[in-house]
């Protein structure tokens, strides 16, 4: 479905992903709109799947959460089942908070956070070493969290 947009759905797009929590009142003047005009623009962009979710960003370090991980997996089959079945175990787990497909050496990387090494340790056991297909993984520890978003530049 294609949805043409102008600059004031623009607007409130970015004003979106800047500050979700922003009131209609605010958007509306941002735009040099109506209110009920942001309303129905809102209901429109939300209907057509451009904005697919509006969330709370966390502080992970504040709920325990000190490490990040990136995760690069290969498996060992690649059928269409197996890699189903790999994207399923990644989305059931709470503490993988990115799961990309890729080409290249490995077939998923993933972005796990952990409370300590321990805590990674179980997540390996139960994502990984758990899995027969998974042939192997890598990890890399981030050592700063320097960017984190996933806001389009739009």
């Amino acid at each position: 479905m294609s949805t043409e947009l102008d600059e004031a759905d623009l607007t409130i797009l970015r004003t979106l992903q800047a500050d979700c929590r922003v009131g209609l009142e605010y958007l509306a003047q941002e735009c040099s709109l109506s209110v009920p005009s942001v309303q129905r623009r809102l209901k429109r962009l939300r209907e057509s799947n451009l904005i697919l979710k509006e969330v709370a960003v966390l502080d992970p370090a504040r709920f325990g959460y000190k490490t990040t991980f990136i995760v690069l997996v290969e498996l060992d089959r690649e059928s269409l089942h197996q890699l189903d079945l790999f994207r399923k175990r990644a989305k059931a787990e709470p503490q993988v908070q990115q799961c990309y497909y890729v080409t290249g050496d490995a077939d998923f990387i993933l972005i796990c956070t952990a409370q300590d090494m321990q805590d990674f340790e179980a997540l390996t056991h139960r994502l990984f070493f758990e899995n027969s297909n998974v042939r192997r993984f890598r990890t890399s520890v981030t050592m700063e969290r320097t960017k984190v978003g996933l806001n389009l530049p739009i």
